[in-house]
């Protein structure tokens, strides 16, 4: 029996503006939220959904991301017919490709839709914090007659050239494609986040692999070509909390947004639409007598004898007696220890923070402004200084300054 709907998750992304961050670490394997790492929102999205069949696409570093979500079992798609599948590239007869572009992606993979002979398919990104309900947007791609819909949120006009956008009429359909324009004629800025009719998409995948010319991508190319032979393209407008964490900043910005859920928009706390993800096993947090914390998350297995001030405190984290943790970000398993401070940064995993080193400041401008940034499995050395634009890679010795 066939699915009426599958979802194609891309989770290839390499994340090169996340620096050192993404090192060693898929994109949408990157830690979030305290608990969480960014793949879990489209993941959760789905089951919430009511979407029992997920592929995911990876390529770039992928071995943390498909140990993470292994059979499914935390979103509950560990099914027998349907759940999750992780679909890295593979060898063929003809050998093998790298996945090309994203509609490179999908098209390597149409036996896996086939399998499940859909009438729908949504592709959905792997790098994204978003918390939306696919099946409203399913209903509107079959009010409208739709033969391909597109997910869009209103940008501020002035930011409007960075996006793809699309023109519409005054039905919602899309008259025109605009891809980082200049002039922008819309302010509707595509999310990426595409419903066909899965014998369209078939069509237009297979056209596009058969052009030699072709990026094998769907904003440059299939969505072009679907424009080209006025096809049934509609764009539904997402009012909910949308973000693409692909820089520093942005990815500071929303992990410090989870500490206002009132006036952000991001709700973790929302019991009607659970964010689900692996659980570290660990113990719960402990917070000593001497230990002060305000506004801030704090995870499972914490152990926190400092100063913690609105900050996000992944799995394991320990704050040593006399350390102080502000505006910051600090993945699982990190040791910050005693008289270090540590301020308006991201610390990756498993980082040791010596004795009195200090991390990061307040800018100047009380924005967002440059957030020092520290990749997994260092040690800054006891007494070490790294400056608020500082991007670490490589061990600190102590003493040592980086900026």
């Amino acid at each position: 029996m066939g699915k009426e709907i599958v979802a194609m998750l891309l989770a290839g992304g390499q994340g090169s503006r996340l620096y050192a961050l993404t090192q060693k670490l898929a994109k949408p394997a990157v830690p979030f939220g305290g608990k969480y790492r960014i793949i879990d929102f489209p993941l959760s999205n789905c089951v919430n959904s009511g979407i029992d069949t997920v592929g995911v696409l990876t390529q770039y570093q992928p071995f943390v991301l498909n140990e993470y979500i292994g059979n499914g079992q935390p979103w509950d798609l560990d099914r027998l017919y349907g759940g999750v599948h992780v679909l890295p590239p593979y060898q063929r007869a003809s050998g093998s490709d790298w996945y090309k572009g994203t509609a490179n992606a999908i098209y390597q993979n149409i036996s896996f839709i086939e399998r499940y002979d859909p009438e729908y398919v949504i592709i959905l990104s792997g790098d994204q914090i978003c918390k939306q309900d696919y099946s409203e947007f399913l209903a509107f791609h079959k009010a409208k007659g739709a033969e391909f819909s597109v997910a869009v949120m209103e940008v501020p006009w002035e930011e409007a050239s960075r996006f793809g956008l699309m023109v519409t009429d005054e039905n919602d359909k899309i008259t025109e494609f605009q891809e980082k324009p200049k002039e922008p004629k819309s302010n509707l800025a595509s999310m990426g986040i595409y419903i066909f009719n899965w014998d369209i998409l078939k069509k237009y995948l297979e056209e596009d692999e058969a052009d030699p010319n072709s990026e094998n991508d769907f904003g440059n190319n299939i969505i072009p070509n679907l424009l080209r032979d006025k096809r049934q393209m509609y764009a539904f407008r997402f009012d909910g909390y949308w973000k693409d964490v692909g820089t520093i900043p942005s990815l500071w910005e929303a992990n410090m947004e989870v500490l206002d859920p009132e006036h952000s928009g991001i709700n973790l706390f929302d019991e009607n639409w659970k964010i689900y993800s692996r659980n570290s096993g660990m113990t719960g947090h402990y917070v000593s007598g001497d230990a002060l914390i305000q506004n801030s998350m704090v995870t499972d297995g914490c152990r926190i004898k400092g100063t913690v001030k609105h900050s996000i405190l992944f799995a394991g984290v320990v704050i040593e007696q006399g350390a102080v943790v502000e505006d910051a970000v600090i993945m699982g398993g990190t040791v910050i220890k005693s008289g270090a401070h540590v301020k308006h940064c991201i610390i990756a995993e498993d980082v040791t923070i010596g004795e009195n080193a200090i991390i990061g400041d307040e800018p100047e401008d009380g924005g967002v402004g440059d957030v020092a940034t520290i990749a997994s499995y260092v040690t800054i050395g006891a007494g070490a200084k790294i400056g608020p634009k500082a991007m670490v890679y490589e061990s600190v010795k102590e003493g040592e300054e980086q900026w």
